[in-house]
């Protein structure tokens, strides 16, 4: 059986040019700065990515530098494909509109439920690109990955996870936090991921599949904590 799908997101940003939004979706250091993992780009040519044990190359398949991006699409034998594309137009008074376009297929009677980790996925990512444009233009920051351990009772660590913001329910788009310390907003929050936005980090949280909590966080300055320590913070928190 299987399930194609297509989304679409339209954004206006403000004080931000084509060739800011060109360059964090079209360079290894933008990459790095709010998608996942680490990124590198062969301009014309792939998008690779290192996440995990997982290291695909994506063929570019558009590059207008300051238009279009396109990458993705090579299909595999079962017919699985996520393709990708990004349209820029600026606008007047110093402002850009950004379309992002997410397609592909999965295959198999089980899709429904990757689909729908994708689809909560795909908007942690939107809006972090969103934030990023708005808030760090031009800075670089350090991707940090780290997998916790599996999670039985889901509510209950979104819950834990509102308690360590200092909120007394599970994370909502708008809500004002603290995160070890640090006073924070939450930029976006869904039924599987939260994102948290300082002075100088987005903080990430993913229910990861098949059923482990993932930080993927991006730190521009001032906090040294590698993958290990993340990875003990997530488990304490389960």
């Amino acid at each position: 059986m299987g399930h194609a799908f297509e989304s679409s997101d339209e954004v206006e940003l403000a004080g931000v040019t084509p060739e800011q939004v060109w360059e964090a979706i079209a360079t290894g250091p933008g990459l790095d700065s709010w998608f996942m993992g680490g990124n590198e780009v062969e301009p014309g040519t792939a998008v690779r990515q290192a996440f995990g044990g997982y290291e695909p190359s994506h063929p570019v398949t558009a590059w207008e530098p300051g238009k279009r991006l396109a990458y993705g699409g090579d299909q595999a034998p079962d017919g699985r494909f996520v393709a990708y594309e990004f349209l820029i137009e600026g606008r007047d008074r110093g402002s850009t509109v950004l379309r992002m376009v997410t397609s592909g297929f999965l295959p198999g009677d089980d899709w429904a439920d990757e689909f729908e980790a994708m689809r909560v996925g795909g908007e942690m990512f939107r809006w972090t690109l969103v934030t990023y444009l708005r808030h760090f233009t031009a800075r670089t920051a350090r991707p940090i990955t780290a997998f916790g351990p599996p999670v039985d009772d889901w509510p209950a660590t979104w819950t834990g996870l509102g308690r360590r913001l200092g909120l007394d329910r599970a994370p909502r788009t708008g809500d004002e936090v603290t995160l070890d310390g640090v006073p924070g907003t939450v930029y976006f929050a869904n039924s599987q991921t939260a994102g948290v936005r300082t002075s100088d980090a987005m903080y990430r949280f993913f229910r990861g599949r098949p059923g482990g909590l993932v930080a993927m966080h991006h730190v521009f300055a001032g906090d040294d904590r590698d993958e290990r320590t993340w990875v003990d913070w997530l488990t304490d928190l389960s």
